[in-house]
């Protein structure tokens, strides 16, 4: 009988395995955060530099080379300091004492924000200091630089705390719910600092000054969010600056830490162009403001020295473009030990390196081709290396490279294709990678400079498809009409056959200059939907329209003035190509998409009659109807071009809708509200077409409640199987 024993183990072991990968995969796969994690892992996806030769990961110092750790602080004695403190419960200092912390420039104490108050902590002691305590909430505190003071936002005015003495000063006091010193506004902080973040202040280096930026918004129309839930309604009122209104105006001043009056940088020349501040910062040694402004068209930007004594105002040169300028991904300058400074530019149509000298003057391009530059990490001046990532080898993929100041000798440092995301050690002798692709996890491995291994710090073994039925992402290119090439991916139904004939489902976003198409992992539920509906007999289809590939600012010109019809004409080339594919049912094509993907599926319903059916999500159906900034750099402002809002418009096209639309939108959304869809319902109605409909209470931009996400996905599995 032995003889027998290996097969049978060979056949069960085979049998097994089958089995193993022959799962299918439900909603819950797709919506459950604890079964998702099965096909993330729990990735080290942030490491902080604390010297060349250790990080920080959580409460961990870890020896770089070694992978040997010790305890950063003591987490344990943290958490009975904060226990001290009135209101403060045992799991409250749990948590905070064990979480991300906000630490000085020394890495000696943190800063926390809790329960509306600011809390300072000093590693190691016995006490945790309580530095204000009002009713009124805290906003964009952070420590000096020198780390003796902390600064914060309270009630619209820049207030600064001395932590030696707990002494709390107001360095401005006119502040306002219409007038805000120190913290951005909505449209600000959406469009141009960065979703969420409201810090409008900037410390000097040496801790003596403060630059804010004050807005005023007195003449910005206020907008109502309503939630129906509560018995009277809850009325969310704040200033949003619609297409062709008024924006804030904005000042820029300079306050001394030690108080006294705020001197305004002079911003006179500018007031004819309604300026828009995307940047401020310091010059390296303190003595003067740097800042970078645009006309509210974003049509060019300055880039401007300003004196802090007197608050004259030198532009050191100006950005143009054959469109607009990319403000809202403008960096400031990187400056160099000898006064000169690297300087970010889209004005070839493509995101370079510049070396400029300390008065202003282009010294060379540092980098070029026809690709992008996207993160400038840093210089190491001992060798004269300029580090960087970007898409020089694979316009979906990111890697990391070297190149010397003068322009010469590029090299990669990554090698394996996909999506790279390095932070160097302050010496550059080291960089941590974050890699990913369209089949792989993050995983967190340590190089040297010259991109040699030294070890794997957390290669996240995961096999996120090993127990189910999955279509690996192909990806291809698509030539337009006139020969622009779109990169593509497809994902088939898991046991394809040629010889069959599929529906398709589109996935888009479109919008200028964020590519959807990208070899890298999704860590949220994208990839799990797409790979659900291969399984229920879908192909996938994901084309990058030119406006939103990756390729270069000049890709993106040709939508200017003009959203709408150019990205539906790419998308239109994409459809003609899957109908030339002998597997591709024509017939039943359907698209979906959320926010400016939302706008096209909804453009393309009422401007196409290549969809079977489409689902929009929370989108803009007019953009009269969304904000000055982002809108108005894409399509000027309404007052100037009257036929581009008009041809863009869903609202206006709605009596030619085309193919079965389920309309999705979130009712307290406050980025996209959900006046859009009213009013693109409304006339729908009055033209007698049919239409689904699903709102979701209490929803912003997102639909976030795991209970309605659910709702919703269940909803979109419904609606595709029973009309594609």
């Amino acid at each position: 009988m032995r003889r027998y024993i290996f097969p049978l183990i060979l056949l069960f072991l085979v049998c097994s395995s089958v089995k193993a990968q022959d799962r299918i995969l439900t909603i819950d796969d797709v919506v459950d955060p604890a079964a998702r994690l099965k096909f993330n892992g729990i990735p080290l996806t942030r490491v902080t530099w604390l010297d060349q030769d250790h990080y920080l990961a959580g409460n961990l110092k870890v020896d770089a080379k070694t992978g040997k750790s010790v305890p950063f602080y003591d987490a344990a004695k943290m958490q009975a300091a904060l226990e001290k403190l009135p209101a403060m419960t045992a799991e409250d200092a749990k948590r905070l004492s064990t979480g991300e912390l906000q630490m000085n420039s020394l890495r000696t104490a943190a800063l926390i924000n809790f329960a509306n108050d600011l809390i300072y902590y000093r590693f190691g002691s016995d006490e945790a200091i309580r530095l204000t305590n009002t009713a009124e909430p805290e906003v964009g505190e952070e420590f000096s630089p020198d780390g003796r003071m902390v600064s914060f936002v309270r009630d619209y005015n820049i207030h600064i705390v001395d932590i030696a003495t707990q002494k709390e000063r107001s360095l401005t006091s006119d502040g306002n719910a219409k007038l805000f010193n120190g913290r951005l506004d909505w449209v600000y902080q959406e469009e141009l600092y960065g979703r969420g973040n409201f810090q409008g202040y900037w410390w000097s280096p040496d801790s003596k000054r403060i630059v804010y930026l004050q807005l005023d918004e007195s003449q910005v129309r206020d907008f109502t969010v309503v939630d129906h839930i509560s018995n009277q309604q809850d009325l969310e009122v704040y200033a949003y600056p619609k297409a062709g209104m008024p924006n804030p105006s904005v000042r820029l001043g300079v306050v001394d830490a030690i108080g006294g009056e705020t001197r305004w940088v002079d911003l006179f020349k500018y007031q004819g162009f309604q300026p828009l501040i995307v940047r401020v910062g310091w010059t390296p040694d303190g003595k003067k403001v740097v800042f970078a402004l645009t006309d509210r068209e974003q049509t060019w930007l300055d880039l401007n020295l300003a004196d802090t004594s007197t608050g004259k105002v030198t532009t050191g040169f100006r950005e143009t473009s054959k469109a607009w300028i990319g403000a809202d991904g403008t960096v400031l300058p990187y400056w160099l030990k000898d006064g000169t400074f690297l300087w970010q530019s889209e004005r070839n149509g493509w995101q370079h390196i510049y070396h400029y000298d300390a008065n202003f003057k282009l010294i060379r391009a540092v980098t070029s081709g026809r690709w992008e530059v996207q993160n400038l990490h840093g210089v190491d001046e001992s060798k004269g290396l300029v580090y960087f990532s970007g898409t020089e080898r694979s316009p979906i993929g990111l890697d990391s490279y070297g190149i010397k100041l003068d322009g010469t000798g590029l090299f990669r440092l990554t090698e394996t294709p996909g999506t790279h995301t390095v932070s160097f050690d302050p010496t550059y002798n080291h960089f941590v990678d974050y890699f990913n692709d369209a089949w792989t996890p993050v995983q967190t491995r340590l190089y040297s400079s010259d991109g040699k291994l030294v070890r794997a710090i957390d290669e996240n073994r995961v096999e996120p498809w090993k127990e189910y039925r999955m279509s690996r992402p192909e990806y291809l290119t698509v030539k337009t009409r006139d020969g622009f090439e779109m990169e593509a991916m497809i994902i088939k139904p898991t046991g394809f056959d040629p010889n069959k004939k599929y529906p398709v489902f589109i996935h888009t976003y479109a919008g200028p200059h964020a590519p959807q198409v990208r070899n890298a992992w999704n860590s949220g539920m994208g990839n799990v939907w797409h790979q659900l509906l291969a399984q229920k007999g879908y192909i996938v289809w994901i084309c990058d329209n030119r406006s939103a590939s990756g390729k270069g600012l000049e890709s993106t010109w040709t939508i200017y003035k003009n959203m709408g019809e150019p990205e539906l004409r790419d998308i239109e080339d994409g459809v003609s190509y899957l109908k030339s594919l002998p597997y591709v049912d024509g017939s039943r094509i359907g698209i979906n998409g959320w926010s400016y993907g939302g706008y096209m599926t909804a453009f393309a319903l009422t401007h196409s009659k290549s969809f079977k059916i489409g689902i929009s999500g929370a989108p803009v159906t007019d953009w009269h109807l969304y904000d000055t900034i982002y809108t108005e750099r894409f399509m000027g402002t309404p007052q100037n071009n009257p036929d581009g809002y008009e041809r863009s418009s869903v609202i206006k096209s709605a009596k030619n809708l085309s193919g079965k639309l389920l309309l999705i939108h979130g009712t307290i959304d406050d980025n996209v509200h959900m006046q859009n869809s009213i009013q693109f319902i409304y006339e729908l109605q009055k033209a007698g077409k049919p239409f689904d409909l699903m709102v979701y209470p209490k929803s912003r931009h997102g639909v976030r409640d795991p209970r309605q996400v659910r709702h919703m996905r269940e909803l979109m599995l419904k609606f595709i199987m029973e009309n594609l």
